[in-house]
């Protein structure tokens, strides 16, 4: 009696947007910032059907050309994966901060709701059935309760963690022991071309990238 053949399981991958450039700035500045989010989710578990790939970030703050390389290389993966790649955009809080030495008052930005955005989506995206295996590319241990829930949820899921460069949590890999650094051949391999023509439209990586 022929096995019945089992579909390849639901992948979404959830991208901590900061998380993953400072990873990829410390490890080797700019040269690899022009990354191609989605072929990246695919390559780190390749077997899956990639149904998602969902990049958390907030729009740069005080600095119009990192805001405009930020946006144009969000609208680059955006062209080239439309319905699978989707961008949800936190924000920034301001508040002050007194200086130890001096005493002077100054205002730090923080950025806020990014951790919480993937929670709430990890934690719907279980409670609704939309995938079978989830991959968060994050080191942030402030993930870990959501991912406690998600398996509550949906205890059959498999979940873990894919570490950005020179980025690791010790409390998501105990939590999730299938966790695991993303190399460096990885990040290499998943970058864009340097010019990309999507219906008409032309992307290419921002001189200061190259």
């Amino acid at each position: 009696m022929p096995v019945p053949h089992r579909p390849p399981e639901r992948l979404i991958v959830y991208i901590d947007g900061f998380n993953l450039y400072h990873g990829l700035h410390d490890a080797s500045g700019r040269s690899h910032l022009w990354i191609d989010f989605v072929a990246l989710a695919q390559s780190l578990r390749s077997r899956s059907r990639l149904v998602k790939v969902k990049y958390f970030s907030a729009p740069v703050l005080d600095d119009p050309g990192a805001l405009s390389r930020q946006a144009h290389h969000q609208a680059a993966v955006l062209a080239k994966h439309p319905g699978v790649f989707e961008v949800t955009q936190g924000r920034y809080q301001s508040r002050d901060v007194e200086c130890r030495g001096c005493g002077r008052i100054h205002v730090v930005r923080e950025e806020k709701e990014t951790d919480v955005n993937i929670a709430v989506q990890l934690v719907a995206d279980a409670a609704r059935g939309e995938m079978d295996s989830a991959l968060v590319i994050s080191a942030d241990s402030d993930l870990a309760p959501a991912v406690r829930m998600a398996r509550s949820l949906q205890p059959h899921t498999f979940i873990a963690a894919a570490f950005p460069p020179r980025r690791y949590s010790s409390e998501l890999k105990y939590l999730m022991p299938a966790s695991f650094k993303i190399g460096a051949d990885k990040i290499r391999q998943a970058q864009l071309p340097d010019q990309l023509n999507v219906g008409g439209v032309n992307y290419e990586r921002p001189a200061k990238w190259r």
